[in-house]
């Protein structure tokens, strides 16, 4: 089949979304290819349909759980075979997954990123039949970019054992540095890049200086109908905000890691299917969630960056009908930033005493535990070692940036079961232990692929045909368990912590002096334009954005507060930008006064030259002194 046949046999549309297409066929071509398409771009058919289109499976780098469960299940519904490989999953599923990769049945196969440091992991890869390796959120690799994760770099490696086989990175924010770094990390043969535009004509950016940002949201959820997402900073923030709203008659829920997955499971479904209004979260909220309609996102706090402002504002109005991306921010809330962003980047001493502390945790001894991986409670871990949870995180994290450990956030994993023995040794069991038959056959007749793969169940389920407790239930799996005849998997909702590397004595734990240097410059700059961002009074909100990411040739966007007030002036953008441009090149020369200077600006009026100076002044692009004597500021 073409790409579009397949578009259209597994997906429904009859033509590719701009841009698509066009890295497809250069993935088909063998070439390496970084493709940059924004939030909600399409990016995941960029590799799922090529992986149909060749012989062999297509390897998935991908750093979220969450995304890959989704992603597998998404394929799976289509009847496309996937399995995903990350630190949820057991040594057992793991030798099964990898045997189905081998004997050519699996068409693509997600793999977190840590798995790479595995030499098991790496001989398998290189026995498969491999057609693509697809780098997802490939911004991770690079240092300059805002989530950099070091075991990204491991991926050079299979780079090495498959020479031929092409790569294509996708992300949604990279600047030029970052895309530079991106191409030369993952040893691409020539510069291969397709870039869409970020700009989204119908996302209007709004920054708000609010002291009562309450009410001012209220304003919000008032005027502008339909689904929205309001990010806050902190987990008792989203509750308080959420009750708030609920108090006022819009209906508001909240979301955020310290709920159990279940109910965290729940409050997506209902808000995905429009049954919640308003989700307030945390910016765990966010990842794989693909709702075209949502009308409006609400920073109610301010992000540390403008790649992760940019992902979460891009959630609205991805249908393409006109939504908003609404920041509100105030001078506490600017300060409170600096010293946040400063605290991300504890003391040595510190970072040593959080990893004494959280191998003491799982009891592992010095030069074990490498690549072993455990449930990870942050606040029962904090509270055993009186660790306050902020540093702790911050700590882990870096140890995590040195590749020392890994961190994945919770994430809901159903329990599953896999026959271990085949249908005649199963039929001996069977008349061996008889009690056991007529469990045996309701799983059986309730699942299918239990010979082949890891089947997902519900205990509760399997309880209701048998007439049982659960609790019954979960006894009898786990003896079969223990017989060897199934390998039963319960239900996990915890993050995981994976030692990357055997346990060392924490003195000998080090980040390089110019190693956090570096990190915390790159910190402080994103910082710095997020915050020159906000602060911005003149330049279109959408321009500022796109510049950053280098697409420096936008037209303004017209919708962004900036916009609408230099609207009124009821001038045309070539009106506003030839009388502006004039004042600015006249006042750098040297300072003028008012009235010679509306005399000196031609083909206009007066009237409009005066209107264009005051909107300067007020946005203080200009300084009027008490003669009246303008001067362009820098």
């Amino acid at each position: 089949m073409t790409p579009k046949q397949i578009l259209t046999r597994y997906w429904g549309y009859s033509s590719f979304r701009p841009l698509q297409e066009e890295i497809i066929g250069s993935v088909l071509e063998g070439k390496d290819t970084l493709a940059l398409l924004p939030t909600g771009g399409g990016k995941s058919v960029c590799y799922q349909v090529p992986a149909l289109a060749s012989e062999g499976l297509c390897l998935v780098i991908s750093p979220l759980i969450a995304l890959m469960k989704d992603q597998v299940d998404n394929l799976r519904k289509k009847g496309i075979i996937a399995s995903a490989i990350h630190s949820g999953i057991g040594p057992a599923e793991t030798d099964l997954i990898f045997n189905n990769c081998l004997m050519g049945a699996t068409k693509l196969l997600y793999l977190a990123p840590e798995r790479l440091k595995s030499e098991k992991t790496l001989a398998k890869i290189e026995e498969m039949k491999i057609s693509l390796v697809a780098v997802d959120e490939a911004h991770c690799i690079s240092q300059w970019g805002y989530d950099f994760r070091p075991s990204y770099l491991e991926i050079g490696r299979i780079r090495e054992s498959k020479p031929g086989i092409p790569v294509l990175a996708l992300t949604a924010t990279a600047t030029a540095k970052t895309v530079k770094d991106i191409t030369r990390k993952l040893l691409f043969n020539a510069q291969n890049i397709f870039r869409a535009s970020f700009r989204r004509e119908n996302l209007a950016y709004m920054c708000l200086d609010e002291e009562n940002k309450l009410q001012r949201l209220l304003k919000v959820v008032s005027r502008v109908k339909g689904s929205g997402i309001i990010y806050a900073r902190s987990r008792q923030k989203t509750k308080e905000i959420a009750a708030f709203l609920v108090k006022n008659n819009h209906p508001a829920s909240f979301y955020h890691a310290g709920l159990k997955p279940e109910i965290r499971d729940d409050r997506q479904q209902e808000w995905s299917r429009g049954k919640s209004r308003i989700m307030v979260c945390t910016n765990a909220f966010g990842m794989g969630i693909d709702k075209p309609d949502v009308r409006f996102v609400v920073h109610y706090d301010i992000p540390e960056s403008i790649e992760a402002y940019f992902q979460e504002a891009g959630r609205a109005g991805r249908d393409g009908k006109k939504s908003y991306a609404v920041m509100f921010f105030n001078n506490p809330d600017i300060s409170e930033l600096k010293e946040r962003v400063k605290t991300n980047y504890p003391p040595p001493d510190e970072i040593r005493r959080v990893y004494q502390a959280l191998a003491d945790f799982y009891s592992i001894p010095e030069g074990a535990g490498e690549l072993t991986t455990y449930d990870f409670e942050m606040y029962r871990f904090c509270n055993r070692y009186s660790i306050n949870p902020n540093t702790a995180f911050n700590c882990l994290k870096l140890l995590e940036g040195e590749y020392f450990i890994s961190l994945s956030d919770a994430v809901s994993l159903p329990s599953k079961i896999h026959f271990n023995v085949n249908k005649s040794e199963l039929y001996k069991f069977q008349v061996a232990h008889d009690r056991y038959d007529p469990f045996i056959k309701i799983l059986l007749r309730s699942y299918t692929g239990l010979f082949e793969d890891y089947v997902k169940i519900n205990e509760s389920e399997i309880a209701k045909r048998m007439v049982e407790p659960v609790e019954e239930t979960v006894k009898k799996l786990k003896v079969l368990n223990r017989f060897g005849i199934v390998t039963y998997v319960p239900a996990s909702d915890k993050p995981k912590v994976t030692f990357l590397q055997p346990r060392l004595d924490s003195r000998y734990v080090s980040i390089p002096k110019e190693i956090l240097e570096f990190r915390n410059e790159r910190a402080a700059e994103r910082m710095n334009a997020m915050i020159s961002y906000i602060s911005g009074r003149a330049k279109c909100r959408s321009q500022a954005l796109l510049s950053y990411f280098d697409e420096t040739d936008s037209p303004r966007c017209g919708n962004c507060d900036i916009c609408l007030t230099r609207n009124k002036l009821g001038l045309s953008n070539l009106e506003f930008d030839k009388i502006s441009s004039q004042v600015k090149t006249f006042l750098r020369v040297k300072p003028q006064p008012l009235d010679t200077l509306v005399q000196v600006v031609q083909n206009t009026t007066e009237e409009k030259t005066v209107k264009v100076i005051q909107w300067l002044i007020d946005n203080d692009k200009i300084a009027i002194d008490a003669g009246n004597t303008l001067t362009w500021k820098k």
